[in-house]
């Protein structure tokens, strides 16, 4: 998404560095306004370059995962809920987890209700989606994202936060069906569902977007062992080895 001229440079400008005049915050009310301005820190200098030589087995990440009302974020659907775990190298870490539901301008369709469980009703009490962003960033703070075919969740996310905050994400990203690309090159499928199988990781709740977090950490947790036996030990190696497979 490309951002749209605007003739009020002294505003937008003050948003691209996290900033809000006293008087559109007080137009916006003080607590959106600090949520924008919140998420619009939180973008910044999220691509250290030190990261890159921490430990696979020291790293603290967000395994994450979101519901959405369809596939197409450029033709309105939208985000209904976000899910998310810490981890620490491959471990889970014991009640750090964040779920909520969230409003959506778009309806939501019978059978997405039937594939998660989020009514229409529930949408309608949810926080809304500016709300929702700042906890969810709140709860990933500086750390490593990773989610199962993160195409889909970047694309809903980059359109949440430039729609609510006029910024995208910078955060690193790890998708762990690259990891079974290349792990598993001659899998005949990349599905969780498949993948989770083929690990022996119980599978409940799917379609939730807590426990979809869950599973695929658990995943994930799998795919650091692998990577341990192949020498891969740092971000850097992994990014360097996903680079040429």
């Amino acid at each position: 998404m490309r951002e749209p001229a605007r003739g009020n440079t002294g505003f937008w400008n003050s948003l691209r560095q996290g900033g809000v005049p006293s008087a559109i915050a007080s137009i916006m009310g003080a607590p959106t306004a600090q949520h924008m301005a919140f998420i619009r820190s939180m973008m910044r200098d999220q691509r250290r370059p030190e990261v890159l030589h921490t430990p696979l087995n020291e790293l603290d990440a967000v395994v994450f995962d979101l519901e959405t009302t369809g596939f197409s974020p450029q033709h309105g659907d939208e985000i209904i809920s976000f899910g998310a775990v810490r981890i620490h190298g491959g471990v889970v870490l014991e009640g750090e987890q964040f779920y909520t539901v969230v409003q959506s301008k778009t309806a939501v369709p019978e059978h997405i209700t039937e594939l998660t469980g989020i009514t229409q009703e529930m949408t309608l009490d949810a926080p809304t989606l500016l709300e929702g962003l700042h906890d969810f960033m709140s709860f990933v703070g500086g750390n490593v994202l990773i989610a199962h075919a993160s195409a889909h969740d970047r694309a809903f996310l980059n359109a949440a936060l430039w729609r609510t905050s006029k910024v995208r994400l910078t955060h690193r990203l790890i998708d762990t069906m690259m990891l079974a690309r290349w792990l598993e090159p001659s899998r005949p499928g990349y599905g969780l569902d498949e993948l989770l199988e083929s690990r022996g990781i119980p599978i409940y709740g799917r379609h939730h977007a807590l426990e979809d977090s869950k599973m695929t950490a658990q995943l994930w947790s799998c795919y650091l062992e692998d990577m341990m036996r192949k020498n891969v030990e740092t971000l850097g190696d992994l990014y360097t080895q996903l680079s040429h497979a």
